[in-house]
């Protein structure tokens, strides 16, 4: 189930990345952009490379929060451990005790 959400994350924002890429960098020159005053000093390549993984990284935290913002209320507080291997005191195991040891 994780490696299926990674991809519901990853996928979509690898292609929203790169056509993000090809709209930037059809109107921008890598070679006019400054940081701080000061000319880069990459290569065209490096700065292709570099745009994409911000753009990929930006979108790919758009879609964990929109992953997030999807999960079921159980999802979000089910217990990860076992019923049989809680606490006694477990609040998950109808106890009024601390659940801290269970998750």
């Amino acid at each position: 189930m994780k490696a299926q959400r990674w991809m519901w994350i990853a996928w979509p924002a690898f292609l929203v990345a790169g056509v993000l890429e090809i709209l930037v960098f059809a109107m921008v020159d890598p070679s006019d952009l400054q940081w701080f005053g000061e000319p880069l000093e990459l290569s065209r390549q490096a700065v292709y490379t570099i745009g994409f993984f911000v753009f990929w990284a930006i979108t790919m935290a758009s879609s964990a929060l929109t992953t997030l913002l999807a999960m079921s209320p159980f999802e979000v507080n089910r217990c990860p451990v076992p019923a049989d291997e809680r606490p006694r005191n477990c609040v998950k195991n109808g106890g009024a005790g601390d659940c801290s040891s269970c998750g």
